[in-house]
């Protein structure tokens, strides 16, 4: 049974994310300075406040290694602030600084307009349909993975 690949939704949804991904990327990449891995980390801070670097891997579906290779260059370049996890001697507690927190404020509208863009071939209500039917499709892998 040859299965066409265009039709495959494993290969719609990936090629559509990167494509969506690739053209905001581009957008805050020469205007801000910022590879995907940094922005997604500082997304996922942005909008949900302090977290671990354990639960950035969790939130932003990265590998350790790039989520640690993004916070890193995020301290360096003083747009998170890193502080001890009482809790946990092994992490830190990672919070956007104040450059960070401005930066985020510059980015979440061009990275909104670009969404809005790419989502203007969908009616409204398409919009939330689309949105609901990929919150079901990841829980549904996210509890096939738990079995």
């Amino acid at each position: 049974m040859t299965v066409r690949l265009d039709d495959f939704l494993p290969y719609q949804l990936s090629t559509s994310s990167n494509a969506v991904s690739d053209l905001i990327a581009g957008e805050y990449k020469s205007r801000f300075g910022l590879k995907i891995p940094e922005w997604r980390v500082m997304a996922v801070l942005g909008s949900r406040g302090a977290s671990t670097q354990r639960h950035l891997v969790e939130a932003t579906l990265m590998d350790k290694v790039t989520v640690n290779r993004a916070v890193k260059n995020l301290v360096d370049r003083a747009l998170l602030e890193r502080s001890p996890n009482t809790a946990d001697g092994r992490s830190h507690h990672l919070l956007l600084s104040s450059a960070g927190r401005d930066l985020y404020d510059q980015i979440m509208p061009a990275a909104q307009a670009m969404e809005k863009k790419v989502m203007a071939v969908l009616s409204e209500s398409e919009q939330a349909e689309l949105s609901a039917m990929l919150v079901k499709v990841k829980k549904s892998a996210d509890d096939l993975a738990a079995e």
